[in-house]
């Protein structure tokens, strides 16, 4: 039986989740984010190169001889808790968990041991926070689902290199990276690095409901390409970079909801009707108790999920299928609760509530919804299906 996981926050994770909170409240309060949601470039790249470079959060999951912090997945959902709390309008999903997740696992050699190239220059890069990655995949690809079909080999170039076409729609984080990394279908299938400059590739941003994480269809024209994985090495990549999402993306849920209940009991404190103080209600307390039952619970399983991926436990697909699907309804619970019982004024444009609503609906989605990890529960589990 392997030893029970301590799933408390440690010191090193309080001291940088302190440090971001700091940054966050300063950088990125509500009323700029809201305002930024407006303008054509949703993304604040200049709160990205602070937290990616300064702060160095693009380099948590990096082991140090690549010039990483050597951290770990219990960093970074630390790191995201706060990031979902702000719905800091960065790409650090993209590019500092998925596409470094896919990078680390194409780049291990046949031993497991040390990143090795060609990912190496790659995870140096975004270690140093000069660069910004995106997994070209539709946003609302889940863990363990086929290899994505949006692209394909047209034709082989020089050694390691080759021609991609096809669409790949609704990509998160894509719009502001330096590099995509592009499953492509062929025989095999492989990863492969297209710069953002290159001829051929062109992205497009499409409406998307929550503007601090805004969505783009990527297009492909016989783009010039290089080799990452190949083969069950590109796949593995593939969903280790989704895996990696869907749990930071948990932990984000969970510092959103945090901070929708937050605001929530903050204003049931000073709100008056009927001559009283609303949070006396016996009703709305009630609702209330029951978003920090779900919180509490669904902090439980992202806090395991992030341990087990570091320590790359065997538990860990489970782990993160349960966690995405807690968490992201105790998201939605707590914004929709959030809108509600600020009454009026949570139902305007001018009151953040609503961007917490938007990112804890489309984050939802985004990595497979809650039903969908739930349905993969009894495969990654061994319960055998129901009789038609």
């Amino acid at each position: 039986m392997t030893a029970a996981m301590d799933l408390l926050y440690s010191d090193t994770e309080r001291e940088l989740a302190a440090a971001l909170a700091d940054l966050l409240s300063s950088r990125a309060p509500a009323a700029e984010v809201l305002a930024r949601t407006e303008k054509p470039e949703t993304y604040d790249l200049g709160l990205w190169r602070t937290v990616a470079a300064d702060v160095g959060v693009a380099g948590l999951l990096i082991p140090e001889p690549l010039g990483g912090a050597g951290a770990s997945y219990r960093e970074l959902a630390a790191a995201a808790e706060h990031f979902g709390a702000a719905v800091a309008p960065i790409p650090y999903l993209g590019s500092a968990a998925v596409a470094t997740a896919a990078l680390l696992s194409a780049a291990r050699g046949a031993a497991g041991a040390t990143p090795v190239s060609p990912a190496a220059e790659l995870l140096r890069r975004l270690a140093a926070g000069t660069l910004t990655a995106a997994l070209a995949v539709d946003a609302a690809a889940r863990p363990g689902a086929p290899f994505p079909a949006g692209a394909r080999i047209a034709g082989p170039g020089s050694a390691g290199t080759a021609r991609l076409r096809g669409t790949i729609p609704a990509v998160a984080d894509a719009l502001p990276a330096d590099v995509l990394l592009v499953p492509a279908e062929g025989v095999p299938n492989g990863l492969y690095l297209v710069e953002a400059t290159a001829p051929g590739l062109h992205r497009t941003p499409v409406v998307s409901l929550d503007m601090t994480r805004q969505l783009c269809d990527v297009s492909l024209d016989d783009v010039p390409a290089r080799q990452i994985a190949v083969g069950a090495a590109a796949e593995r990549a593939v969903d280790a970079g989704l895996t990696a999402g869907a749990a930071v993306l948990a932990a984000e849920q969970i510092g959103l909801a945090q901070r929708c209940l937050d605001m929530t009991v903050a204003y049931l404190k000073e709100r008056r009707q009927f001559a009283r103080i609303i949070g006396s209600f016996q009703a709305l307390k009630h609702r209330l108790a029951d978003v920090w039952t779900m919180i509490t619970l669904a902090r439980a399983a992202s806090r395991y999920a992030a341990a087990c991926l570091a320590a790359d436990d065997p538990d860990a697909p489970v782990a993160v299928a349960l966690a995405k699907a807690a968490c992201c309804e105790a998201a939605v619970a707590a914004a929709q609760e959030c809108v509600q019982l600020h009454g009026g004024i949570g139902f305007t444009w001018e009151h953040p509530a609503h961007l917490y609503l938007k990112r804890a609906k489309a984050s939802a989605i985004a990595f497979g919804t809650p039903s969908a990890h739930r349905g993969a529960l009894a495969g990654l589990v061994n319960i055998p299906a129901p009789d038609a």
